[in-house]
């Protein structure tokens, strides 16, 4: 962002705590003024500060809980703790909800679950995108298993919902108990840096029954989610900033899974061509790399939006632009663990690759992967199952689907990675590449062992069988004789080649067979 645009931010987020309104909005001055001291601005304020300004418009401001019990009958509130309605983000339709944690510390009752639900069915019924901001210490345990069913009425509509409409929570306060599933089954979670968390069961609980002594950061905080556990995609550093990542996150993806995503005006030329490329590549196979350092010179100034930046670092997935067309990057990283597949990264990339699938993004795989990742922990974890999940994601993808092949194309992970075999449409692949069932080395050690046993000089006799190897079996130009590779490319032509590739692919049709779903490996 722009120091300008920040600048801009700023006053907007001043003028918002100015207002008289908001200052006595929720349970009143004394709680907002703490809710300010702890670094979080008030629902209403997030609210607000997400929206383009004055297109809030609200539903339910003055519906009140209708718990009798436990002296609740004295204190009621109006809007009973959360905020809801819908508004526009860069002149879109969103609706949000914003829990309130300044009123029963934004717990969930009946009152508020249909509000909350309320704006979910009108999500649904719009074809808009749903933002929940959540901030609630859970159920209302006064009203007992009516707020235990709002949970689960939101669930229920988070399901429905999902791959009709994008779902974006950020989580901006605490998130406990049966309340991090709403957020678990949205499609991206946005968290703020030491004042948000979920979990389970907090540290509390953990410490009785288990005897794990952690806190609420260590357990369920920000960065824990962000490189930990992977459940959420988003580390922002305060409020302000999470809900500028929310607006920079919808410029990229539709309203909903009829419409195309945004499209917007690119002063970068098309046929912009960066030699950097040309070389950034290393011709060893086992040397590392910046995957990023090819992707920034393709993509529409340079711009990579990353999503899950920190978790799984093996793989890359995030959002970019070609010729102002929104497109999924799903990429391997040789910087890290050397791009092989794992658990984690199996799991990130099919994620993501679903969710662009969903929504019509089309899909741009940059491909330098050795194989799956070797190991008991992994075999034990599971490997196959969640490998499977990113075959499974790619092969049922029907969105346009484009390939670069930069180095490496090994094993099953060649297969994997979008490979023309499972419906990839235009593969692309550099002068360096090499695909093939395993790496050159090897290879001859099983292909050739006698004969470099035997060999006066061993070291010189596997370097010539594997050169060898390497022109007769793992050249690009031999997958490009069988057509499983479209076209070897300059490196520095590849801007030039995916938008032309994208134009192509503009009209592309393709569907599954009619089935209810599929039953993905989960």
């Amino acid at each position: 962002m722009t120091k300008e645009k920040m600048k801009e931010a700023g006053d907007r987020l001043d003028a918002l705590r100015n207002k008289n309104e908001a200052a006595m909005a929720g349970g009143g001055a004394a709680r907002v003024q703490r809710q300010h001291e702890s670094g979080k601005l008030t629902a209403r304020e997030r609210v607000e500060f997400l929206l383009d300004d004055g297109t809030f418009e609200e539903f339910d401001r003055f519906k009140r809980h209708r718990c009798l019990d436990f002296g609740m009958q004295a204190q009621q509130y109006p809007g009973d703790g959360v905020v809801a309605g819908h508004g526009l983000v860069d002149g879109r339709r969103v609706f949000v909800f914003a829990q309130d944690f300044t009123v029963f510390g934004g717990s969930l009752s009946e009152t508020n679950a249909e509000k909350i639900c309320k704006v979910m069915d009108l999500a649904m019924k719009v074809g808009a995108p749903l933002i929940g901001l959540n901030d609630s210490g859970g159920a209302r345990i006064q009203e007992g298993v009516q707020s235990l069913g709002g949970y689960a009425d939101i669930f229920l509509r988070n399901t429905l919902a999902s791959g009709v409409i994008p779902q974006i929570s950020a989580i901006m306060g605490p998130c406990a108990g049966g309340a991090v599933y709403s957020p678990a089954i949205t499609d991206f979670n946005v968290m703020v840096k030491n004042t948000s968390y979920m979990f389970i069961t907090g540290p509390d609980v953990i410490r009785t029954v288990t005897h794990e002594d952690v806190n609420k950061e260590q357990l369920g905080g920000a960065v824990t989610h962000n490189t930990v556990s992977g459940v959420a995609h988003f580390a922002a550093e305060d409020d302000e900033d999470c809900l500028r990542l929310v607006r920079e996150l919808l410029s990229f993806i539709p309203s909903n899974n009829l419409d195309d995503p945004p499209r917007i005006d690119s002063n970068d030329p098309v046929a912009r061509e960066d030699e950097r490329l040309n070389s950034v590549v290393p011709e060893a196979s086992n040397l590392p790399y910046d995957i990023r350092d090819v992707i920034h010179p393709v993509v529409d100034d340079g711009y990579l939006f990353e999503v899950h930046e920190h978790y799984a670092r093996n793989i890359i997935v995030g959002f970019a632009r070609l010729a102002g067309r929104s497109v999924g990057i799903v990429a391997n990283q040789p910087a890290y663990l050397a791009g092989v597949l794992d658990i984690d990264a199996s799991i990130k990339a099919a994620r993501f690759v679903r969710f662009c699938d969903c929504f019509n993004i089309p899909l741009i795989t940059f491909e330098d992967v050795p194989g799956f990742l070797p190991g008991v922990q992994q075999e034990h974890g599971g490997i196959i199952r969640h490998g499977a999940k990113l075959l499974f994601a790619f092969a049922e993808a029907t969105v346009p689907k484009i390939t670069v092949i930069t180095r490496k194309a090994y094993g099953g992970a060649y297969c994997v990675m979008s490979s023309k075999h499972i419906r990839s449409d235009v593969n692309l692949a550099f002068p360096t590449a090499e695909i093939a069932v395993m790496g050159a080395e090897g290879a001859v050690e099983i292909l050739y062992k006698k004969e470099i046993s035997a060999s006066q000089n061993p070291t010189e006799e596997m370097h010539a069988r594997a050169e060898e190897f390497r022109q007769k079996f793992a050249s690009p130009y031999v997958a490009a004789e069988r057509g499983f590779i479209d076209e070897i490319i300059e490196p520095r032509q590849t801007r030039l080649k995916l938008i032309r590739s994208l134009e192509l692919l503009e009209t592309k049709r393709d569907q599954n067979p009619p089935k209810k779903h599929g039953n993905i490996p989960l």
